[in-house]
């Protein structure tokens, strides 16, 4: 317990002098008073009720009023705030390779598609302070989300990926530079994690070193993640490049980002929990503590004395 305003129990001597004048000076004023009485009036005999009580439950009102200004409040524990997250972007290839079932989740076989949904969607969900955004992309780039905090609608977004629903190849370049445009510089730097499993092509209409150069530029870190050990399954054929780009290990080291190869469900996971590491959300320290306030309890005495003092005071001038 403390008060937050305690100057003001320098008005406590006032009452009790207060009471000691009031009380002297009606003490003299009875002494040489007359009091006439009808004969016929039930009680004329009986004295008036004494000022005393009254008196009394002024002064206490009057100490209550000054211990509701002091603020009297219970301090309690330390409020942490919210950790300062950053903003993430999903980049999700979702080109035929991607239906590939050489993976096992829950003891069945699943698509590369399928275990991203599983590990990504947790990892979303352990992450409360960040905004999160979900591209898709294959022969183009479609932003499913931009960067925010409704976690049930990004996890919706993810759920809704299918295989081939934006093209076949892989038009990496315009997906990465689709989810800088949409990332916020905050406190805590951007970063993308980027899922293919393949290396970038060139099809579309901005290319991945262009991309990488612009992440660079702007401090975004891109993580890296090639899934699945055949690139060319599946019916996708290598494509000679006139102009070649940086594959995966490369963007993720000219953008400052981590690559990891999954080839199976745990390598996933632990390469979530890495990321997880890496991206750490910035913890704010406390600065404010609960407070409950106590004020009420000495208002809402003051006032019940007063009342009854007034009540006590019109029964006497009425006696």
């Amino acid at each position: 317990m403390e008060l937050a305003q305690p100057f003001f129990l320098l008005l406590l001597p006032l009452p009790p002098v207060w009471a000691y004048l009031a009380r002297r000076r009606g003490t003299q004023g009875e002494a040489g008073a007359w009091l006439l009485r009808h004969p016929h009036l039930v009680g004329g005999n009986s004295a008036p009720p004494s000022p005393v009580l009254p008196l009394a439950l002024l002064t206490l009102a009057f100490l209550l009023l000054v211990a509701a200004l002091a603020q009297p409040r219970e301090i309690g524990r330390w409020i942490t705030p919210p950790p300062e997250g950053r903003d993430i972007a999903l980049v999700i290839d979702t080109s035929l390779t991607m239906s590939i079932d050489d993976f096992t989740l829950q003891n069945q076989k699943a698509t590369r598609l399928a275990v991203l949904k599983d590990v990504l969607g947790r990892f979303i969900e352990a992450r409360t302070a960040d905004r999160f955004a979900i591209l898709a992309f294959g022969s183009e780039a479609a932003l499913l989300t931009p960067p925010t905090f409704d976690r049930e609608h990004v996890l919706a977004q993810l759920n809704r990926m299918q295989v081939g629903m934006a093209g076949d190849n892989t038009a990496l370049g315009d997906a990465l530079g689709l989810a800088i445009k949409h990332l916020q510089q905050q406190k805590l730097r951007p970063a993308i994690i980027l899922v293919s499993d393949g290396e970038p092509s060139n099809t579309g209409d901005l290319t991945p070193a262009e991309a990488v150069a612009v992440a660079r530029q702007l401090g975004i870190a891109i993580h890296t993640l090639q899934i699945g050990s055949d690139i060319f399954a599946a019916g996708r054929e290598a494509v000679e490049e006139k102009d070649p780009q940086p594959d995966l290990a490369d963007i993720a080291r000219l953008t400052g980002g981590q690559q990891w190869f999954v080839k199976s469900t745990e390598d996933a996971q632990k390469v979530v929990q890495d990321i997880d590491r890496l991206e750490k959300t910035l913890a704010r320290p406390a600065r404010h503590r609960e407070v409950r306030e106590w004020y009420w309890l000495p208002l809402a005495g003051a006032v019940v004395c007063m009342l009854l003092a007034r009540v006590l005071l019109i029964r006497r001038q009425g006696a």
